[in-house]
């Protein structure tokens, strides 16, 4: 059974910090392209961040890149965004889904595999 599980989320004062985490199980993770996502009330879903199966090529959303960081354990079967310099438009909830295909990382239709998601506010 396949399971992804984001957590980290929560409440940040614009310019803080949060890390998120996704453990993943139930699938061969070090396969597989890792992502992450969000999703505003009201908005459709958008590309964060992506990685890929060893960790050596990373992926970002122009608006997080410098501020964002993607990692991932593949011994540990985890896949990470550190976010810095927090915006009120980075509230959202984030979800980090799984990708066989390494084709179309920024595609969040071609993910096989996703998480319920963690909510991120940035908020004073």
């Amino acid at each position: 059974q396949v399971q992804l599980v984001e957590s980290g989320g929560g409440l940040v004062q614009p310019g803080g910090s949060l890390r998120l985490s996704c453990a993943a199980s139930g699938f061969t993770f070090s396969s597989y392209t890792m992502g992450w996502f969000r999703q505003a009330p009201g908005k459709e879903r958008e590309f964060v961040a992506g990685v890929n199966y060893n960790g050596e090529s990373t992926y970002y959303k122009y608006a997080v890149e410098g501020r964002f960081t993607i990692s991932r354990d593949n011994a540990k079967n985890t896949v990470s965004l550190q976010m810095n310099i927090l915006k009120p438009v980075d509230k959202a909830v984030y979800y980090c889904p799984a990708l066989e295909n390494p084709g179309g990382v920024r595609c969040g239709r071609k993910y096989d595999y996703w998480g319920q998601g963690t909510q991120v506010t940035v908020s004073s």
